[in-house]
């Protein structure tokens, strides 16, 4: 623990230019804070093959996706969950929004604790969605993923899941 706070674990399968564990880690507690999360958050950035495997294990679909986020089965003091995220597709995503990919990945990581926080935007009214706007205004982000889904399916394209 740094200061009374819970010092998040950080894994780089694969390199961020722009991005340490450190400066990441940062970003988390902001980001968990904010949407009340108490307990420990480990981020781990890897590869499409690895996240269509975790995609596939944990939701039985057989393809990559950009963020997932693991809840523990069973209250874990002081654990809050786990966030796995695609550097190739946060990569690819970046390229084609015109941002790094330092900061998609903050993007990806605040979508995927908003969903340790309980939120879910595929069953819910529209609450993720606004708490994820509010937040990523508040912590300086981007256009945020649930908002590109939305104009994503206005225009008929289809996004990852």
């Amino acid at each position: 623990m740094a200061e009374g706070r819970l010092i998040p674990t950080i894994i780089f399968r694969h390199r961020v230019p722009g991005l340490t564990e450190q400066g990441l880690a940062r970003f988390v507690r902001r980001a968990s804070r904010a949407v009340g999360l108490t307990g420990m958050v480990t981020v781990l950035v890897t590869g499409d093959r690895h996240m269509r495997q975790l995609n596939y294990r944990f939701r039985g679909k057989d393809r990559p996706t950009d963020v997932l986020s693991f809840v523990p089965a069973s209250a874990v003091a002081g654990v809050s969950g786990d966030v796995a995220i695609s550097r190739g597709m946060a990569s690819r995503n970046a390229r084609a929004l015109g941002h790094s990919v330092a900061e998609e990945i903050r993007i990806l990581v605040l979508h995927g604790i908003l969903h340790l926080a309980g939120f879910d935007h595929e069953r819910d009214q529209g609450q993720m969605a606004d708490k994820e706007l509010k937040l990523r205004r508040r912590l300086g982000l981007e256009i945020g993923l649930i908002e590109r889904g939305s104009a994503a399916r206005k225009r008929g394209v289809r996004q990852p899941a």
